[in-house]
This record gives structure tokens, sequence and C-alpha cells, in this order.
């Protein structure tokens, strides 16, 4: 898919260098330049921001004028939003933050062939891992049977798995994805809220939906849960089973007891893979020393056949300010 668009943009893009520097990139389809460039130079004014670089739109080109390792990185990021362009047949904000932290990890490590592996492709979008851990995640889900992961929202940990196991479904190397959460507490008090079971547990069951429909269409993801491909449900649906040719997920396992990931953890059956993902700064059971995520790290983490991948507020790929708040609740509780 990649080898594809590189061909498609050969012909619809141009790179020009100058003697002081610059880089110009010449586009040869007009909806292609408006699409990388957006509204009222929306994208290219974010792409300013995030590298403190000066990019100018001229005629059929962008001119990208700043230090030379810069002008590269922003240059790729260029080829790399019109790719995303091709293919998805728009530009997101965060498709231009994936675009630069991307290059610049690129850059950092010298390494840019190399990272190419990393790149989840779903039929909506491209997704990429923002950091070094993110990268060291994506390669565990892939090679482990079992990974858990702990850290801060907004770090990727639900969004990348889900990623990986989307693309391991639609390529057959798997049967099903199984995705489940504790709905509350570990007790999943849900006899308050109105509606059958589906509508009692759907809103605690809300994130993982949304990653599912921002990696594939709407239809698309029904029709996969009516039939059974995709099921998504509370942890206690999960007692007695065993999950064969299957990638199952359990988000928020903070709020999980140990003996809740314990039962998670054995339902493994052949050619599957578990996730247990948690932030243990958000514990919300009552009695927060029943949380069993860190029980399972220690327990567990010694086994070559599971990875522990540990992120912190530097991994954040949500707005700036949530790494910034992040880090002044951990600072604190450090104290």
């Amino acid at each position: 898919m990649i080898k594809s668009l590189t061909k498609k943009l050969s012909s619809k893009l141009k790179f020009v260098y100058s003697d002081d520097s610059s880089i110009s990139v010449v586009f040869q389809n007009n909806n292609l330049l408006m699409g990388v460039v957006g509204e009222f130079n929306s994208n290219l004014k974010e792409l300013e921001k995030l590298t403190n670089t000066n990019i100018y739109f001229r005629g059929n080109s962008i001119l990208i004028k700043s230090k030379t390792g810069k002008n590269e990185v922003v240059k790729n990021a260029i080829q790399f939003l019109a790719e995303q362009f091709i293919s998805n047949g728009s530009i997101e904000k965060k498709d231009i933050i994936s675009s630069i932290n991307k290059f610049m990890i690129d850059e950092k490590n010298n390494n840019s062939k190399d990272n190419i592996e990393y790149i989840i492709k779903t039929p909506k979008r491209s997704v990429i891992p923002r950091s070094e851990r993110q990268k060291n995640y994506v390669r565990a889900l892939k090679e482990s049977d079992i990974v858990i992961s702990a850290g801060p929202a907004g770090t990727g940990k639900t969004y990348l798995a889900v990623a990986v196991a989307l693309t391991m479904l639609l390529e057959k190397k798997i049967e099903r994805i199984i995705l489940s959460r504790p709905a509350v507490e570990a007790g999943e008090r849900l006899g308050f809220l109105p509606g059958d079971m589906k509508e009692k547990v759907d809103p605690y069951l809300r994130p993982l939906y949304d990653s599912l429909y921002d990696l594939l269409d709407y239809e698309k993801i029904q029709k996969r849960i009516e039939i059974g491909d995709i099921e998504i449900a509370p942890i206690a649906f999960m007692r007695g089973r065993t999950l064969k040719n299957s990638f199952a997920i359990l988000d928020e396992a903070q709020n999980a007891t140990d003996t809740q990931i314990k039962m998670f953890l054995t339902r493994i059956g052949e050619n599957s893979k578990i996730v247990i993902n948690g932030d243990p700064s958000q514990i919300d059971l009552q009695n927060k020393n029943l949380s069993g995520l860190n029980r399972a790290k220690k327990l567990l983490g010694h086994l070559n056949e599971i990875s522990v991948v540990d992120f912190d507020h530097t991994d954040v790929v949500r707005h700036p300010l949530v790494s910034k708040i992040v880090k002044a609740y951990s600072d604190q509780n450090n104290d």
C-alpha cells in the first residue's frame, strides 16, 4: 500500500532544493495541494507552529524555509499528509501531529525505513506511534501473546491496541476481536441504570466504540458486531470462556480486581492475544488496594512470553496541556 501511494505521489509532487537551503514542494494536482494546505492555510499554520519553521504557500508550491534538518522533517511531513489525503480524502489535526512526530523520531534515530514497520494501516487512516515507548508497545502487540501496559490517559494504550487488532481481523489472522472493561466498580453495579443490559453497559464501553469508529466505517463496524466478529462486553461476561483465534483487550484494568485480571488472562486459547491496559493513577474502586493491575505486572513481567510497557506523561498524544496536567499530578503524588 505504501509503495503504491509513493508511486502515485511521484507524478504529483516534485521537490526543489534552493541555494538558500529552502525546499519547494511543487504540486501537479491542485485538489491535492488544497487538501494539504487546508482551509485558510490552516494545515500549514499548524505545521509551522509544531516545528517552529517558516512555510509559505505560493502558486502551486509550498516553500519551506528554516534550518536544513527541520526543512527535511517538514518536507517529509507534507509528503505524508499528501498520502493521507489520497488515501482518506481528508486531513485532520491529529494527522498533522502524527506526521511531525513520526519524522521527528526518524530524524532523531536516523532510521526512517525502520519506522515504516510501525505504521498501522487501517481503512480510514494510518496510525503512527508517536514515541519510542509507543513503538515498543506496537512491537509487543504484534509479537507477544500477552501484553500488559500501564500509564496515564492519552498515551495511546487502547487506540493502538484496537488498531493492531482491527488490522489482524481484516487480514484474517484472527477470527474476532473482544473488547472488555470493568463496567463501573469491580462489583459492576449496573442495576440503577435504566434499560436492558446492553443499554446499561454501553455508556461504560463508549471509548472502545469510539476507537473502532475512528478506524473503520460505522456501518462496517456495526456489521462486524452483528455477526460476532467484534464483541464488546464487560469483564463479567468473560468468565468460563476460552478465547481461540481472538484478540482480546481489557481496558481500564486498574478498576479490575486481582481475581478478575487472573480470570481474563486465563481465557487465552490457541492463536490468541490478550492485552491488559490501565492507568494506576485513576483507580475508581472504593478500596484501591483491590486493583489487580500492578500485581499482574509484578507477578508476570518476568515471563518471556509476556510484554510489560509502562508509559508516562511524555507519551501523551492528546492536547499538549494533558501531558502537563498528568506530570503536575504525578509530581505531587511523588512529593
